[in-house]
């Protein structure tokens, strides 16, 4: 039988019918006989399959027995008997590729791929679009690589909220919002053997509860850490959803009275100074070398920080919430409320339709409103960050 086939479609033909076929080699020698060739016309896999072991073993010859080039045409010869007879013309018979011998390869296969499918999933891509993400599956393993996207602001960027320089509109997508709610994690390492850790906080705007907007995260030495706790000198950076750092925050070592800087791209553009007193907590708010606000908390068990101007006007409010007594009793991981003013109705949806807004004076700018950010993680480390460092293991606490 003589094939008149070129090399793009003798691929083809291989790569679709024999991809799992396996057989023994073939020796045959070129010739101008091809008289015994009685069962290469049974069925088309045969034939397909014969051209894979003379491709494999390299038997691809003309009539004349040279080898042509790649890109030529090829008249290939093809020798193999696939009967039950014992051959008639040669000393050893001919390998025997039965029905049978086909079907349990099948069977192999498909055992091996149903295994593969059980360890790695299903080799297919697949992308599930959520709220603020989009995860895509692999071909190869069943896992899933998030993208995230920053959420929509809930207040209009104009007026006082519309960026007037470069550093303000750095930090708009994550400020220009109406409430914030600021969580610190919990640190395992502080609650079963008194290790201080880094704060963490998640940041979630109320209109958008699903994912959060932004994320703080301390940067301080271990040592110090230990030794001075709540007194400790360092940097937290304000980042967005995804990852960008927007700006920091810079709090040196104190001893009488602590002091808090809000910088952005290492430049300093507001600060926060707190005020002695045996039992008021007060702070004064500056935004370069001008005081824009203060706050003056009676003290005791009460939770409310009013930010007010120099008229007693309310500007902005930070709530320290009651999480439950197992998390005030044994741990630190406290949730604020930054409250700035009223959003614009068309961002609330679900549960942030039923939050009262705060009635403001005026709206603060994006650069007051990071120094407020700053009194928040302030007041954090100022009062409520006072467990940790005793070692009593866990379950002699939760006794």
């Amino acid at each position: 039988m003589l094939f008149l086939l070129s090399k793009r479609s003798l691929s083809s033909l291989l790569l679709r019918s024999t991809s799992h076929l396996r057989g023994d080699a073939i020796s045959s020698s070129c010739s101008s006989s091809f008289s015994n060739l009685d069962g290469v016309g049974r069925s088309g896999i045969r034939t397909l399959h014969s051209l894979s072991m003379l491709l494999r073993n390299g038997h691809l010859c003309c009539s004349k027995g040279t080898f042509l080039d790649q890109e030529r045409v090829f008249l290939f010869s093809i020798f193999r008997r696939f009967s039950d007879a014992s051959g008639s013309g040669g000393d050893t018979p001919p390998p025997r590729l039965d029905r049978n011998f086909l079907a349990n390869l099948w069977v192999s296969d498909m055992k091996k791929l149903k295994e593969r499918e059980k360890r790695y999933g299903k080799a297919s891509t697949t992308k599930h679009r959520g709220d603020n993400a989009v995860y895509e599956q692999s071909s190869d393993e069943t896992h899933y690589k998030p993208t995230l996207q920053q959420p929509p602001v809930s207040q209009s960027m104009s007026g006082p909220l519309k960026p007037k320089t470069l550093d303000e509109a750095k930090i708009a997508t994550l400020l220009a919002r109406s409430n914030l709610l600021i969580t610190r994690d919990i640190e395992w390492a502080n609650l079963v053997l008194g290790f201080e850790q880094e704060n963490r906080y998640a940041v979630v705007d109320v209109c958008y509860p699903e994912a959060p907007v932004g994320s703080i995260r301390e940067q301080s030495h271990v040592i110090a850490r230990q030794l001075l706790r709540t007194r400790r000198p360092f940097v937290a950076s304000i980042t967005d959803a995804l990852g960008n750092e927007l700006f920091r925050v810079r709090r040196p070592f104190w001893w009488i009275t602590s002091s808090i800087y809000a910088e952005i791209d290492g430049e300093e553009i507001g600060v926060v100074h707190r005020r002695w007193h045996l039992w008021r907590r007060i702070y004064d708010l500056y935004l370069g070398n001008q005081q824009f606000a203060v706050v003056e908390n009676p003290g005791f068990w009460n939770w409310t920080f009013t930010v007010k101007d120099a008229d007693g006007e309310v500007l902005a409010q930070i709530d320290r919430d009651w999480r439950g007594f197992g998390f005030e009793i044994l741990t630190d991981a406290g949730q604020y409320v930054i409250r700035f003013g009223k959003s614009d109705a068309a961002f609330k949806n679900g549960p942030a339709k039923m939050i009262e807004e705060l009635l403001v004076k005026r709206p603060l700018t994006l650069s007051e409103r990071a120094v407020v950010v700053a009194l928040a993680i302030s007041l954090d480390n100022d009062y409520f960050s006072r467990h940790g460092g005793w070692g009593i293991p866990f379950m002699a606490v939760g006794e």
